[in-house]
């Protein structure tokens, strides 16, 4: 049952090969009618039979103008795809669990095309016109299931216009990828490291966030409901959460080693503190089975951080 789809996958790679822009012609489109346009095939072949069974005139006069106008639909069909030109935009690293969302742009060298369809067909095709000698940008959603790098593989792009009895389309790579990170997991880090190690100078600290008690603070989105302060709500004071930070001059290390439970859920856990720390602004190391993220903050030091979680364990020719 595999077989047929490694040969098309085959033959595709030799006749649409991949790239990051690809300009549709006549060996990349293809085109057959719908299931509309079959009926209509069928009801032509009727009528030509009644025609000449009764030598009726006016039957053959009707059934060639219709056939004429399956003819030209072909060519408007084609010529809706024809010349089309689809290039990859960018995308942005998501949680797993959240869409995934890859832009893709069409451009028009001088002539309009009308209802052109783009997408996988397990997620839906969005339709879109393209203006004559413009460009149009879609966002393809796609849900994640697994860390790392999501490439959907070959894009679908088809028209039914203008009548919607034939169906032109063409399947292309445009090397869509995305990076999934893995889906964040609140929880507690244990202490790292023993006493003789906490009191060593510039060891890292033992606890992550969980050193200093530094008031309370306004209640954000991703904040722990365990840190809310349910007492001040009651009293109408609002949603505020209990503020701690690591000790002055420590860096939190972030080490997975120090943790229990399977890969999964520990990479989850760090994925949480990464996020975290990295709103309050608080230096911190990485530390994943030998390989370490010296300490650092910012937005770049994050992504880095998050992108080592993504594709941690995975084999090499996945993470590239």
């Amino acid at each position: 049952m595999r077989l047929l789809p490694r040969l098309r996958d085959r033959w595709l790679l030799k006749r649409i090969p991949p790239g990051p822009s690809v300009r549709l012609d006549q060996r990349r489109i293809f085109i057959m009618p719908t299931a509309v346009g079959m009926s209509f095939v069928i009801a032509l072949v009727l009528m030509l039979i009644a025609a000449i069974n009764y030598e009726n005139s006016l039957a053959y006069a009707l059934t060639f103008l219709l056939g004429s106008v399956f003819v030209v639909a072909i060519l408007h069909t084609w010529r809706n795809l024809a010349g089309l030109e689809l290039q990859a935009g960018g995308s942005e690293a998501v949680f797993l669990g959240e869409h995934a969302r890859l832009r893709v742009r069409l451009e028009s060298r001088n002539r309009l095309y009308q209802a052109v369809s783009v997408g996988w067909p397990r997620s839906g095709l969005q339709q879109v016109d393209v203006p004559a000698g413009g460009t149009c940008e879609i966002e393809l959603s796609l849900p994640t299931e697994k860390r790392g790098w999501l490439r959907p593989g070959r894009l679908r792009v088809e028209s039914r216009f203008p009548l919607g009895i034939l169906v032109a389309w063409s399947w292309i790579d445009l090397q869509l990828a995305t990076l999934v990170y893995p889906q964040p997991l609140d929880g507690d880090l244990p202490q790292i490291g023993g006493k003789a190690e906490q009191e060593a100078e510039g060891v890292h600290a033992h606890g992550v966030g969980i050193d200093d008690y530094q008031g309370l603070r306004p209640w954000q989105p991703g904040d722990s409901r365990k840190r809310m302060n349910w007492k001040a709500y009651s009293r109408g004071q609002g949603l505020l959460v209990k503020d701690f930070r690591a000790l002055a001059g420590e860096d939190p290390l972030l080490d997975i080693d120090a943790l229990d439970g399977d890969l999964e859920s520990r990479l989850s856990l760090l994925c949480h503190w990464v996020v975290e720390l990295s709103a309050r602004q608080q230096p911190f190391a990485l530390s994943l089975a030998g390989s370490t993220i010296g300490a650092g903050a910012g937005v770049e030091h994050r992504n880095r951080c998050l992108r080592a979680l993504a594709l941690f364990g995975l084999p090499v020719e996945v993470q590239q």
